[in-house]
């Protein structure tokens, strides 16, 4: 499964360009202009399970930094400061990574 299978390519190129430049990354308006605002709960949890590249379960710091290039492969990587601040809002039991429970209560809130 592909991100194109769940959320419009012209959706996906508005939400990239929005945050081209550097430390303007926000990852709710993100959520928002590609479109996966409006999606149901399991459309999310299968993009949860696309953008962990590694299928721990978790999506883990390092993979944090390439989120953009799962939409894109030619997206920039996010900086560190983006990275610490998108994993803050997200990890709410403070373990480090985003579990598939904190993703969708990040997406959809």
């Amino acid at each position: 499964m592909s991100l194109s299978s769940v959320l419009s390519a012209d959706a996906i190129d508005c939400a990239l360009k929005d945050c081209q430049a550097p430390d303007s990354f926000n990852p709710r308006k993100f959520f928002q202009l590609c479109g996966l605002t409006k999606k149901s709960p399991q459309e999310v949890k299968n993009v949860f399970n696309i953008l962990d590249n590694d299928a721990s379960g978790f999506i883990e710091e390092e993979e944090l930094k390439f989120f953009l290039q799962r939409f894109s492969a030619g997206a920039r990587v996010l900086t560190d400061k983006e990275t610490k601040a998108f994993l803050s809002a997200a990890d709410d039991d403070s373990d480090g990574k985003i579990g598939v429970d904190e993703f969708q209560a990040m997406v959809l809130s």
